[in-house]
């Protein structure tokens, strides 16, 4: 089952990145693109930790935290 949680977080952020470099709408200081990579990288990181891949945690709690103190920063506007 978290396999499926790593798959769609994984999805997520490509979708983030990839709407990001191809349409206008889709930048790095909107809420929505915020909220994919928040999405994202919550559900890889829990994978992560259901394979014990520390490093692959890390990563993915930094990316939450800043996309996180992103998103909050963008709502405060």
């Amino acid at each position: 089952m978290s396999l499926y949680f790593g798959i769609v977080g994984m999805l997520f952020i490509l979708a983030a990145f990839i709407l990001d470099e191809f349409f206008k709408t889709w930048r790095q200081n909107s809420i929505k693109y915020n909220l994919l990579n928040i999405i994202g990288s919550g559900l890889l990181a829990y994978y992560a930790f259901t394979i014990s891949s520390w490093p692959f945690i890390i990563l993915n709690v930094a990316w939450f935290i800043a996309a996180g103190y992103k998103l909050v920063v963008l709502l405060k506007k």
